[in-house]
């Protein structure tokens, strides 16, 4: 894969992320294996991507014409990660939880060839420390895509302190290939992108709880009064509330400054379960 693109991608986490990443890359004509531990998981993936090709098809959004059924055709789904044994480039989409993301990188480094660029999804965790969990800090870098991944255009790359040259060339090759617009960021926590993110998602939260206005209220003025898709408490719905309070605990504990504090109404909707449209609940109701 020196110069080139990967002959097989792997993909460790079949959740919306990982679907969507496994997706594109199938959908750009990349061969692809899709893991999971949880076979169930896999099943809802298929039937998601299934769903998400069909509507790009009728849009006439994908790629070159793609063809929905040699899109997923390209898709291999594994239970184990020996699947990856032999992977050029790996993206692991895991939680965003450090330590678990870790062990994933610990087991990849035994497996994958030498050459295997090993990358990660995270949206706000240290590339320079999950790297060293391997031996190829040279060959870990951060690999950052958008929600949801086969309609957003960006994907951030983050270069961790041993990330190498080359390293970092192919895999600006393979989000030029997938499509994606990049930007770059250091290896600070949240990156750029959930670095601005969220403390804005944060402050709405705080904004609910102290009663300066209703969710509705508070998304309505965001949204036309500074021109934006969704509202911040609506968008956090559509991230996963667990998701942001996880990227908000990551600024406070590594930034140590008080703004980063995550708001306890944040807190309270996590530990109640209500995660967001995943969970059927979240600021919103979506059971119907």
């Amino acid at each position: 894969m020196a110069r080139g693109l990967p002959k097989l991608l792997g993909v460790v986490g079949a959740g919306q992320m990982g679907a969507g990443i496994a997706q594109v890359a199938a959908t750009c004509g990349l061969q692809v294996v899709l893991v999971d531990r949880a076979a169930s998981q896999l099943e809802r993936a298929a039937e998601g991507m299934r769903a998400s090709l069909a509507r790009l098809a009728a849009k006439g959004r994908l790629p070159g014409g793609a063809d929905p059924d040699a899109v997923l055709a390209r898709l291999q789904p594994a239970t184990e990660l020996e699947a990856l044994a032999a992977a050029d480039y790996v993206v692991e989409a895991v939680p965003e939880r450090e330590a678990l993301k870790a062990d994933v990188f610990r087991a990849l480094d035994s497996l994958a060839p030498p050459h295997a660029v090993l990358a990660s999804n995270t949206s706000s965790i240290s590339i320079t420390r999950l790297a060293a969990a391997t031996a190829r800090p040279d060959r870990v870098v951060g690999l950052h895509f958008m929600n949801p991944v086969p309609v957003m255009g960006l994907i951030e790359l983050v270069r961790g302190m041993q990330t190498s040259d080359e390293t970092f060339e192919a895999t600006q090759r393979l989000a030029t290939h997938l499509g994606k617009t990049t930007c770059v960021s250091l290896d600070r926590p949240g990156f750029i992108v959930n670095r601005i993110l969220m403390p804005m998602i944060n402050e709405a939260f705080f904004a609910l709880m102290e009663g300066v206005g209703t969710a509705h209220d508070i998304d309505t003025g965001m949204k036309l009064g500074t021109n934006q898709p969704m509202g911040p408490l609506t968008l956090a719905d559509f991230i996963g509330l667990d998701t942001c309070l996880s990227i908000m605990r990551v600024l406070h504990d590594n930034l140590g400054d008080d703004k980063y504090r995550p708001c306890p109404l944040l807190i309270q909707y996590v530990d109640a379960g209500w995660l967001g449209k995943k969970s059927g609940r979240g600021v919103y109701s979506y059971s119907s």
